[in-house]
Formats: structure tokens, C-alpha cells, sequence
């Protein structure tokens, strides 16, 4: 098998940032069919045995996944640039449009391609549910326990409202005792990079870094090199929050984000719309960043940039900066701007720290079913959750603000999906058709 250059990883972790529709389901079900299924960089596995990983994580767990593939294959700064191109173009994007909406007042020449978009990104979570089960939960009489799981854990999300550490920490006991007393169930599940289940990738060759490739020298553990991952993320952390300290004092509003937000960044976990109560409540009534209804227009940007979901934090920072005037009257772009691209940092430097620092770790247990077994029955689990966020953005696209059901939007979603499913379109084609489509039925009034 070739190597993958830094330089062809590079031009694909940079198209990802841009086609990272979705919010974490959408990315992930890009990320697999990309790099499982079309480059077979990874194999399934592997990607599977990463993501568990990373849904156990506070932070986006889709970024993180980039970064410990994109560490995987070429080293730290292979990850550093996974990662930072994950984040960069939605970061620019939402800075566009954040200053488009101050400066403005609103962003309603948008609202036609949002409106084509946002079906589109209920297929691909629906194409997510399709994949990422139909290899993990294989058929019912094969490993009825994880679909048990997975069955258990869509009512609790979509029914009971559990929050999802709850979902992920009872399936983990779940995998652990499983493994111990029913080994066979997880053994058998979290598909195999050499699987076949809908005839996709037979006869094309083996992945790159495969089920049996041994853990690269740079993944293997060392204390060493876990204390100098430490050292410099705490220096990361450290010397901006110094310069922003020194320059304008610890009740700054720069300085005030950068702490607020990297104490947002430890609490997300369930994704970001755990930790949004949380943003709500400081960015809003206790700093005064922006309104509730600013809070609301941000979020829907957020959702419907490429990009992590979390990263409506840009939007609020941009806000915020702006309203503040955190560089004085005259520059309210630049310290907005500023303002934006500080609250990103402090909120994802802590996502690189643990895939740096705990990669090697989790790569040591590949294989070994003690271990594997509770991460088999978590993605068991995600699956029952991308399901129960599937069915949220079918409900919520069906509404028209009339309160009838909007057949037109749900028409897009079936069209992207039959695209997605059936013609097996590319994500960028289907989410700029619907774009299209949507910008010509607003433009019409049909929508």
C-alpha cells in the first residue's frame, strides 16, 4: 500500500473544513465515507476504536477525530493540522457573517440557501445512522445486546431526555460486563476494515493503516513525551492569557472570555448542545456579551456553517467584542475579529491536549477486548443517538413557523438522501444542490 503524503492529508483536511456540514453526526458520517470507504486511509476498526475515544472526551468529538487521525498519520503536526483546518474556514466564515449581521441588522439574504441546506444536513445524519449501523450493529440474531443498546439509548435521548454522558457512561458498564460474560457479542461487533456489508468495498484492497498495522513509533506511550505534551499545552494556555492579562487587566472582556471559555471547554461533554445552557447563561446575563436573541441568531448560524456546532462561541466572542469595543470606537472590526478568534482558542486548545496526550494510550488497547468491548457498546450506543438526532432535524425542518407541516423541506430531505443512499452522490454536490435549491424556492416564494 502507498503512503499518504503530509501534503495530500493536508488538501483533504482543508476540503473537510469546508464540507463539515452536520454538526458531529453529519461530520463523522463525512469523515467515514471519506476516509473508510473512498481514500481507505483508515479502516473501519480504527476509525471506530478513534471515535469511541473521542466521544468519551468534553469537547467536539468530530474535530478531535480528525486530529487523532490526522496524528495517526503523520505525527503531532499532522494532528495540529487536522484539527486547526477543521476549525479554521468555519471560524472565517462565521467572522464574515457575524460582522455582516452587526453592521447590518440581519442576515436574511442567506436565509433561502440555509433553508436548502439545513434538509440536506438531515440526510446526511440520516446516511450517518445507515453506515456507521449497518457495520456496528451487523443483524439482530447476530448481536442482539447492541442493538438492545443502541434501541435503549435512541428512547433515552429522544424520549426520556437522559443527558448523553449518562447514555454513554451505562452503555460503557454495559461493553465492560459484556465483554467480560457475553465476549462473543463484542467481538463481533465494530465491523472489520475488510467487511462487506453493502458490497461497497469488496475487491478494492486493504486500508492503509488497517486492523492488524502496528501502532507507529510515534503513537507508542512514553512518560517523556506525555509531560512535554503537557508542558507546552500549559505554556499555550498560559502566554496568551498573560498578554491578554497585560494588556488591558484580568476584568477585561478579552481576558474574561478567554477564562470563561476554557472553563466552557471542560464541560462539554454530550456535544455542544450540553455546554449551550452554560455559554447562555455566562455570555448573556452574567457578562452581557450579547442578548438572547443575538444568542439564538448565532446558533442558527452555527448550525448551518461547516464546522463544530460549538462553534457558535466565535459568534459570541465577535459579538461581544464588538458591543464592548475591546479595542476602542474605531476599530470595532479588528477587536471583534480579535475577540472571536480568542474564544476559539481557549476553547479548543484543551481538545488538542487530550488527543496529544492520550492517543498513545488508547492506541495500546487496540485489540484487546477488556478495553474494546465498552468502546464497542458506546458506538452501539452513538448509533441510537445519531438516530434520535436524525429524527430532531426531521421534526424541526417539517415545521413552518405557521405550525403546518412543510412538505417542501422534507422533499429536499428525501431527495438528498435518495442522492446520498441510493446514486452514493458526494456530500459536496448534494449539500450545494440543495443550497441551490432552496435559494431558487425562497427566491420564488415557494419556501
Amino acid at each position: 500500500m502507498r503512503a499518504v503524503s503530509f501534503g495530500e492529508a493536508l488538501r483533504f483536511w482543508l476540503k473537510l473544513g469546508f464540507i463539515s456540514f452536520g454538526g458531529p453526526a453529519g461530520q463523522i458520517a463525512i469523515m467515514h465515507r471519506e476516509l473508510v470507504e473512498q481514500r481507505r486511509w483508515i479502516s473501519e476498526r480504527r476509525f471506530l476504536h478513534a471515535l469511541n475515544y473521542c466521544m468519551l472526551l468534553p469537547g467536539p468529538e468530530a474535530q478531535q477525530l480528525a486530529t487523532y487521525i490526522g496524528w495517526l498519520m503523520h505525527r503531532t503536526w499532522g494532528g495540529v493540522v487536522a484539527g486547526a483546518l477543521f476549525v479554521l474556514p468555519s471560524l472565517f466564515i462565521l467572522i464574515g457573517l457575524s460582522w455582516i449581521y452587526v453592521a447590518f441588522g440581519e442576515v436574511s439574504w442567506v436565509a433561502g440557501i440555509f433553508y436548502g441546506i439545513k434538509p440536506a444536513v438531515a440526510a446526511i445524519v440520516l446516511q450517518a445512522v445507515w453506515r456507521i449501523g449497518g457495520r456496528t450493529l451487523k443483524s439482530p440474531r447476530q448481536v442482539p445486546l447492541l442493538w438492545a443498546i443502541s434501541v435503549l439509548s435512541f428512547v433515552a435521548i429522544a424520549v426520556l431526555k437522559i443527558p448523553f454522558p449518562w447514555v454513554v457512561l451505562a452503555a460503557a458498564i454495559t461493553g465492560a460486563l459484556g465483554g467480560k460474560y457475553l465476549p462473543a457479542q463484542f467481538a463481533a461487533g465494530g465491523g472489520h476494515g475488510a467487511a462487506n456489508t453493502e458490497g461497497e468495498t469488496h475487491g478494492r484492497g486493504g486500508f492503509i493503516i488497517d486492523d492488524a498495522t502496528p501502532t507507529p513509533a510515534h503513537a507508542l506511550f512514553r512518560k517523556s513525551r506525555l509531560a512535554r505534551v503537557v508542558l507546552v499545552g500549559a505554556l499555550l494556555w498560559a502566554l496568551p492569557m498573560a498578554l491578554l492579562v497585560g494588556a488591558q487587566g484580568w476584568d477585561s472582556a478579552l481576558a474574561q472570555m478567554g477564562w470563561f471559555f476554557t472553563k466552557a471547554a471542560l464541560l462539554t461533554f454530550g456535544g455542544a448542545y450540553a455546554v449551550l445552557p452554560y455559554v447562555y447563561q455566562g455570555a448573556v446575563e452574567q457578562f452581557h456579551w450579547l442578548t438572547g436573541p443575538q444568542m439564538i441568531d448565532g446558533l442558527a448560524l452555527g448550525e448551518t456553517t461547516p464546522g463544530p456546532l460549538i462553534m457558535v462561541v466565535a459568534f459570541v466572542g465577535f459579538v461581544g467584542g464588538w458591543t464592548r469595543q475591546v479595542l476602542g470606537p474605531d476599530m470595532l472590526f479588528a477587536g471583534a475579529a480579535l475577540a472571536a478568534v480568542v474564544v476559539t482558542w481557549f476553547t479548543f486548545l484543551p481538545s488538542f491536549l487530550f488527543i496529544l496526550a492520550g492517543g498513545p494510550l488508547v492506541e495500546s488497547t487496540h485489540g484487546n477486548l477488556k478495553f474494546t468491548a465498552p468502546l464497542t457498546a458506546i458506538t452501539a450506543a452513538v448509533v441510537g443517538v445519531i438516530a434520535s438526532l436524525a429524527l430532531f432535524f426531521l421534526v424541526h425542518i417539517a415545521q413552518r413557523a405557521d405550525g403546518r407541516i412543510d412538505w417542501v423541506a422534507l422533499g429536499l430531505a428525501a431527495a438528498a438522501a435518495v442522492a446520498l443512499l441510493r446514486y452514493k452522490l458526494g456530500v459536496i454536490p448534494v449539500i450545494a444542490g440543495c443550497a441551490l435549491a432552496g435559494l431558487a424556492l425562497r427566491l420564488a416564494g415557494w419556501a
